[in-house]
C-alpha cells in the first residue's frame, strides 16, 4: 500500500481575485497562505516517516512543500493547469465566452486555448502516482501541487467522470490522502484543513 498525502499549495497573494493566475510567474504565497502553512506543518509533525515529497514547480507549491522541513523533488507532473490564452484574464471577461461555457460544463472534452485539457491533466498526475506506486510500494508520498490536479487524480481513482470535478471541493492549504493498493485505491481523507476537521 502506498499512501499519498495530496496537498493544494496554500493560498497564494491572488487567490480572491477571480483571475485565472495558472502559470503566471511570480505568484508567491500571500498572508492567508502564510497562516495555512502553519496548519500543515502540524499535520505533517504526527505522521511519523515521510519517504519523499515532490511539488509542482511553481513558486505557490514549491513554498508550501519547503515549509514541511524535508527535502524536496520539483516533479513537472504536478504544475498547474496551463491556462493557456486564458491565462491572467478574468472570470467575467471569459463569462460570455462558449469556450468558458464548455470548459466548465464539459470537462471531460473541453480545451483551454492555447492550453491544456483536463485528461491531459489527469494523465499526467496519475502517470505520476501509478509510478511512484511501483517504485515505492509502502512508500508515504507527500505530493505538492493545485486543485485541478488533485481533483483529476481523485477522480480517476473514484472512477467518476472528469465532468463532475466541481463536485470535489480541494481548498488551497487542504489535506487529502488517498492510499493506493493492488486491488484499488481508497480515499481516507478529503480536503482537510483548518476550517474544514476531518
Amino acid at each position: 500500500m502506498t499512501t499519498f498525502y495530496l496537498v493544494r499549495h496554500a493560498a497564494h497573494a491572488l487567490q480572491d481575485r477571480q483571475l485565472l493566475v495558472g502559470r503566471m510567474p511570480g505568484v508567491g504565497l500571500g498572508e492567508e497562505g502564510r497562516r495555512q502553512l502553519a496548519f500543515l506543518q502540524a499535520q505533517f509533525a504526527g505522521v511519523p516517516l515521510v519517504d519523499a515529497v515532490y511539488s509542482g514547480p511553481l513558486e505557490r507549491a514549491a513554498a508550501t512543500a519547503a515549509a514541511l522541513g524535508r527535502p524536496v523533488t520539483v516533479a513537472a507532473e504536478l504544475d498547474e493547469l496551463d491556462y493557456g490564452a486564458w491565462t491572467g484574464c478574468g472570470i467575467e471577461e471569459l463569462a460570455g465566452d462558449r469556450r468558458w461555457q464548455d470548459w466548465n460544463g464539459f470537462r471531460s472534452t473541453a480545451r483551454i486555448p492555447s492550453g491544456e485539457s483536463m485528461l491531459e491533466v489527469q494523465t499526467r498526475a496519475v502517470g505520476l502516482i501509478q509510478r511512484l506506486c511501483a517504485d515505492q510500494p509502502a512508500g508515504r508520498i507527500v505530493l505538492v501541487t493545485h486543485g485541478d490536479v488533485i481533483r483529476a487524480a481523485l477522480l480517476h481513482f473514484l472512477a467518476m467522470p472528469l465532468d463532475l470535478y466541481a463536485r470535489l471541493e480541494i481548498d488551497p492549504g487542504s489535506l487529502s490522502i488517498l492510499r493506493v493498493e493492488t486491488w484499488g485505491a481508497c480515499i481516507v481523507r478529503l480536503n482537510h484543513t483548518s476550517a474544514h476537521p476531518p
